[in-house]
């Protein structure tokens, strides 16, 4: 009889040949190996085949999972589980301030089996943990640094869930993966490889990413069973809004500048023949300035390039009469540079959060924030992902975003439904890349 052990983020198979594409055999064990991500794969084609096996993989603890309050869901929410209860895999995609985490915790509440939910922030494990315990009575425990608490619902960071996936795997038939457009990342993406668990659920906003990895995700977690658009959403679900595109100019040197700059980096791109068809085509240039000096000067000269249009001086006095019109409202600053983001503090006297901020201080910013006592914080990008600031109407971008995924989450921080339109500010250099990357709802 055929006997399945689980051995670190793999499954070992004893007792038997097994003709599988993705079963190798091992020759110190002396049995064939699996990446532990098909075992729900194997013993589904094992019982169709009626093999007849001993499974000792998954090691779950009985757990007590029930309601504490009633989980009210939105008609799209009930639909969205609806449709990943089908297969229990895949990927639900809602713009920000839609509720993906109820859609979670739904998910959770349906199965009552020991889940791992996978988040990038430790702000998002604190919010995560929080959610669970109001809608849930179970044990939750927080497994990131030097908190390693486990429960019947772990939550924990996609770096710790990297290092620990070994360990953890086989405790938890459910994984969620919160903006689970970070795990097809080379290291993350382990961590879906590494489990066994049958049942799979990412969340997120936009799950397209400029390397074109997302295209892994059916694998990792499942195809997308569920998806509206902020279009789809905007005005019934989430606040109406309005983008505006507020243009600044270099001055004259900062202008000349930028042309010898850009000169320079596009000579080079037509003397090497890149063409850049799509957005992970920059890579090659990016791979090709390891060994060409070339090529590492083309690439220095885009970065000032990009650093000039960003943090062009009249963006500031754009910030400044933007701030006058809205004395009233709350605002986020989002700006791609942490030197832009100082300059922008320092000159209105605003909070400023980045990854650099400690928790503490964060924690006390953001409560300031929610209570009114500051009408607007800069950021970079520590707050496009997951932080609850519910009543924001008013967000400035301070430069072209980079991506889709950007765009959408930033300007989801204004989108919680609400009475009224909020307004989406888009600040760019005129004459530079970062002006015709402005986006076509502006």
């Amino acid at each position: 009889m055929l006997s399945l052990e689980w051995d670190g983020g793999t499954v070992v198979i004893r007792g038997g040949k097994v003709d599988l594409p993705y079963a190798k055999y091992d020759d110190r064990a002396k049995a064939y190996r699996i990446l532990a991500i098909n075992y729900p794969d194997l013993t589904r084609r094992l019982k169709s085949m009626g093999v007849q096996f001993e499974d000792h993989v998954m090691e779950v603890e009985p757990c007590m999972i029930r309601p504490k309050r009633d989980l009210r869901l939105r008609e799209y929410q009930r639909t969205a589980l609806q449709r990943w209860l089908v297969g229990k895999r895949g990927v639900v995609v809602m713009p920000t301030g839609m509720g993906k985490t109820h859609v979670g915790v739904g998910a959770i509440t349906a199965l009552r089996v020991r889940t791992l939910v996978v988040v990038p922030t430790i702000e998002l494990v604190e919010q995560w943990a929080d959610r669970v315990s109001y809608y849930l009575d179970t044990r939750v425990g927080k497994y990131y640094g030097d908190e390693k608490s486990e429960g019947c619902i772990t939550v924990t960071t996609y770096d710790s869930a990297y290092i620990s996936i070994e360990r953890l795997g086989n405790k938890y038939p459910f994984i969620v993966f919160d903006e689970a457009h970070h795990l097809p990342s080379e290291g993350y993406r382990q961590i879906a490889e590494l489990s066994p668990a049958p049942y799979r659920l990412g969340l997120t906003a936009t799950p397209e990413r400029s390397d074109d990895l997302h295209q892994d995700l059916p694998n990792l977690i499942g195809p997308v069973v569920y998806r509206i658009s902020v279009e789809e959403a905007r005005g019934r679900y989430i606040a109406d809004f309005d983008v505006e595109t507020v243009k600044v100019e270099l001055d004259e040197n900062e202008r000349a500048k930028y042309k010898e700059l850009m000169k320079k980096y596009r000579e080079f791109i037509r003397r090497s023949g890149i063409s850049f068809r799509k957005p992970s085509d920059f890579r090659v240039l990016v791979k090709m300035s390891g060994r060409s000096r070339a090529a590492r000067e083309a690439l220095r000269a885009w970065r000032e390039a990009r650093r000039l249009a960003m943090t062009a001086p009249s963006k500031l006095d754009a910030v400044e009469e933007i701030l006058r019109r809205h004395p009233n409202d709350k605002a986020i600053i989002f700006t791609e540079l942490s030197d832009l983001s100082h300059e922008v503090s320092k000159r209105f006297l605003l909070p400023e959060v980045t990854y650099e901020t400690p928790k503490e201080e964060r924690e006390a910013v953001m409560a300031m924030f929610r209570r009114g006592d500051v009408k607007a914080i800069v950021t970079g990008k520590v707050l496009e992902e997951g932080v609850d600031v519910p009543d924001v109407n008013i967000v400035i971008i301070l430069g072209g975003t980079s991506s889709e995924r950007q765009y959408v989450q930033r300007i989801g921080r204004a989108l919680r439904l609400k009475p009224g339109k909020a307004k989406i500010y888009e600040v760019v250099t005129t004459g530079t890349r970062e002006a015709s990357r402005r986006h076509a709802s502006a």
